[in-house]
């Protein structure tokens, strides 16, 4: 079975994309002489639980995959679990890993310590990132700042069949967050919905 090149391209949000990540993954690639497919991902990082990277392990786990290659380390995963367990994955089943940035090479043992410290930086970024969030928000609403919803001074009314779809679901459990996509509404306003 003749094994092909998985390149990983990931961004966290559907208003981005791998562009500045390709340049740099297409001319690697372009002097390889392996064939090469191409995954790709708008999702965020701190689950390894991705569309596109699913089916990178689903090849991975077939024995179609020689070598991952990625742009930086962080494209593939923010946690360092995640990343520690795909590490010890792809070492397992005698997998490279290629990441363009930090030139890591996990047959030495200098490269798997690179890669676990890269790993641990990417988690803490994402830690000190929700923390500034946070904070920031925490500092908006105590001066009464409110984000999200309809613009200022528009109201968004909620149909019966809207209200009564918004009712079931949160009923049966479902998140928040798909309910407003559902119904077509902001989750605030889902929120308001339900405490009214």
């Amino acid at each position: 079975m003749s094994k092909h090149i998985a390149i990983y391209a990931r961004v966290s949000s559907k208003n981005q994309d791998t562009k500045s990540q390709e340049p740099d993954l297409t001319k690697w690639a372009a002097a390889q002489d392996k064939s090469v497919k191409w995954y790709r991902d708008k999702f965020i990082g701190k689950s390894m639980d991705r569309p596109g990277w699913n089916k990178v392990e689903a090849a991975l786990r077939a024995g179609k995959v020689a070598t991952v290659v990625c742009w930086r380390l962080d494209r593939l995963g923010r946690t360092a679990k995640g990343l520690t367990a795909l590490f010890q994955e792809l070492q397992d089943r005698k997998v490279s890993l290629v990441s363009l940035r930090e030139g890591l090479d996990l047959s030495t043992p200098a490269g798997r310590l690179m890669a676990h410290v890269l790993a641990s930086v990417a988690q803490y970024e994402t830690a000190v990132r929700g923390e500034r969030v946070r904070a920031g928000q925490a500092a908006a609403r105590a001066t009464g700042k409110r984000w999200g919803g309809s613009k200022a001074g528009r109201r968004v009314k909620v149909t019966p069949e809207r209200l009564k779809i918004i009712r079931r679901m949160h009923a049966e459990g479902t998140k928040i967050a798909v309910i407003a996509r559902t119904v077509s509404l902001s989750r605030p306003t889902v929120y308001a919905v339900l405490d009214g």
